[in-house]
């Protein structure tokens, strides 16, 4: 199965386990779950808008920060940016906040609410270099929307 049909699969399979929930953590920590099981990066989360910093919240793999400031590393910039961040090499981004040295390169998605304000980021780790492209991008993207028009509309 290539990459674009794994997360079409994956998109069905979200939709049918999402279903009329509208739980915030509740439907983070499964959507979480799924594309972590599913697609097995080092490290699955979101880290939550809260009082003015990303506060970690539902996530797979090892122990995460807890605060992130607005514009720091890349989560803080993918919120204050308010877009979708690739990075090939994680030693090459400037600011990047190392939670783990083994993290090589990362993708972070933002979550909007209805009003178009960032409420979260979706953040993916991987060990190795360059795992992220723009079919991930893509998906995770929709997956993102998908969530956040659940949650936050």
């Amino acid at each position: 199965m290539n990459k674009d049909e794994r997360y079409e699969e994956l998109l069905l399979e979200l939709r049918s386990l999402i279903g009329e929930e509208k739980e915030e953590v509740s439907v983070l920590s499964n959507v979480v779950a799924a594309l972590h099981e599913k697609l097995g990066f080092f490290w699955t989360g979101i880290y939550r808008v809260t009082g003015g910093e990303l506060l970690v919240g539902p996530f797979q793999g090892p122990v995460a920060c807890f605060h992130i400031g607005y514009g720091k590393g890349v989560c803080g910039t993918s919120w204050k940016e308010r877009r979708t961040i690739v990075v090939e090499d994680v030693e090459h981004f400037p600011g990047h906040i190392a939670c783990s040295s083994l993290s090589r390169s990362e993708i972070v998605v933002p979550l909007f609410d209805s009003s178009s304000e960032v409420r979260a980021v979706l953040d993916i780790d991987s060990t190795e270099l360059g795992c992220f492209d723009d079919t991930d991008k893509k998906y995770l993207e929709a997956i993102a929307e998908m969530v956040s028009k659940r949650v936050y509309d």
